[in-house]
C-alpha cells in the first residue's frame, strides 16, 4: 500500500486531503495492421507496410471511492506516442494531464464522422488537409464535468502549446509560435425513441509569440491563434451519419501573402450491413486563406473523399478504402489530384 498525503485541491475541500492508493493492474492491449497501399500518380515504393501498437494501462482506486487511469500507448513503429493520467472522481469529475491523447475532448474532434474504418485523412492517402487541434497535441491539463441529462463540459490548458510530449522533470521547446492556451468543449448526447444523437461545440485559444516579422514587438492581444468546431453524429439503427464544421485563425495578419487560416467541413455515413460487415462513405473538405483578398493570391480550396469497406472475424478484420483528393496539399491544378487504394488486414490481441 503506499500512501498519498498533502494533496491540495482546494476545490475539493478535504474530501481528497488524505488518501490511500490500493494496488492496481497493468494491463496491456494491441494489435498489428498490414497493408498494401496504391496511390496513382506516385512513387510509392514498396506498397507493404507494417505497423504494429501497444497499449499499457494501469490502473487503481483511492480510499475516498476515486479511480486513476495511467495509459501509454506505442503506436505504429513510434516510442511512446501518447499518455495520460487520468483521476475520476465520484462527484467533482475527472482530472487529466496529459499529452497527444485528444486532450479533454477538442483534439479528439477534428473529424469525428461515422466511417467503416479510418477517417478521410487516415486511409492511406494523404490529402494534406490543416485540421483543428487545440492543446490536446501539448502536455496539458484538463477537467471534464460530471454527465448531466448526457452532457458534459471539458476544459484543457496548456502552459506552451508546442504539440511536444514531456518527461518528468523536463520542458518542452520555446521555439514556437504558440503560446500558453486553453480548450472549451461542450459535448452533448441525447437520446429518442429512433435512435440517438451526439452534438458537440467546441473554441479553442492559444497567445501568439512576437512575430518574426516585427522583431520585438509585443503579441498583438487581436492576433491570438484561434480554432473553433461544431458538428453532429446520428444514429439511426445500424446507420451513423454526421456532419462537422471547424475553423482556424492563424492570427497572421504581416503580410497579403500570410495565411489567415483555414475553413474545413466534413461529411459521413456509414451502414453496419450485419454484425461483422460496415461500409461507409466520408467527404472533407479545407480551404485555405490569405490575408489578402481572393482576387490577388487566390484561396484554394481541397476536397477528399474516402469510401470503405470493413469485414471483422472476430479479432481479425479486413479493409478496403479508395480513397482521392482534389488539390492535394492545397496545391491547385491536376499535379495535386491523386487516387488512392488501401488493403489491410488487421489483427487485435
Amino acid at each position: 500500500m503506499k500512501k498519498i498525503s498533502k494533496i491540495g485541491l482546494s476545490a475539493l475541500c478535504g474530501s481528497l486531503a488524505s488518501v490511500s492508493a490500493y494496488a492496481g493492474t497493468l494491463s496491456v492491449s494491441g494489435g498489428a495492421t498490414a497493408t498494401w497501399l496504391s496511390n496513382e500518380g506516385t512513387n510509392t515504393g514498396n506498397p507493404i507496410g507494417l505497423s504494429s501498437g501497444m497499449t499499457f494501462s494501469g490502473a487503481g482506486e483511492l480510499d475516498n471511492g476515486s479511480t486513476f487511469t495511467l495509459t501509454l500507448t506505442h503506436a505504429d513503429q513510434d516510442a511512446y506516442s501518447a499518455g495520460s493520467i487520468v483521476i475520476a472522481t465520484p462527484s467533482f469529475g475527472t482530472f487529466r494531464i496529459g499529452g497527444a491523447d485528444g486532450g479533454s475532448g477538442f483534439d479528439g474532434k477534428d473529424d469525428v464522422m461515422p466511417t467503416a474504418w479510418e477517417e478521410t485523412d487516415g486511409a492511406g492517402l494523404t490529402i494534406g488537409h490543416d485540421k483543428v487541434s487545440g492543446v490536446g497535441a501539448s502536455m496539458h491539463v484538463g477537467w471534464t464535468s460530471p454527465a448531466f441529462l448526457g452532457s458534459t463540459l471539458s476544459v484543457a490548458y496548456s502552459p506552451r502549446n508546442n504539440g511536444l510530449i514531456v518527461n518528468d522533470k523536463a520542458s518542452g521547446s520555446t521555439t514556437n509560435v504558440k503560446m500558453a492556451g486553453y480548450d472549451v468543449l461542450l459535448d452533448m448526447n441525447v437520446g429518442a425513441d429512433l435512435g440517438s444523437m451526439n452534438a458537440f461545440v467546441g473554441y479553442s485559444q492559444s497567445d501568439r509569440a512576437p512575430d518574426s516579422k516585427s522583431a520585438g514587438a509585443n503579441p498583438d492581444p487581436n492576433d491570438d491563434h484561434e480554432e473553433g468546431v461544431m458538428g453532429a453524429v446520428f444514429t439511426i439503427g445500424p446507420v451513423k451519419l454526421g456532419a462537422q464544421a471547424s475553423a482556424e485563425w492563424l492570427g497572421d495578419n504581416q503580410s497579403a501573402t500570410g495565411v489567415a487560416g483555414y475553413r474545413n467541413v466534413a461529411y459521413g455515413i456509414s451502414f453496419n450491413v450485419n454484425d461483422n460487415l460496415a461500409v461507409s462513405y466520408g467527404k472533407h473538405e479545407s480551404k485555405k486563406g490569405f490575408t489578402s483578398n481572393e482576387t490577388s493570391t487566390g484561396n484554394p480550396k481541397s476536397v477528399a473523399e474516402s469510401v470503405q469497406m470493413a469485414y471483422t472475424m472476430g479479432g481479425a478484420a479486413i479493409k478496403i478504402a479508395k480513397n482521392s483528393v482534389e488539390d492535394q496539399n492545397y496545391v491547385t491544378g491536376t499535379g495535386g489530384d491523386r487516387d488512392g487504394m488501401t488493403l489491410a488486414l488487421s489483427l487485435a490481441f
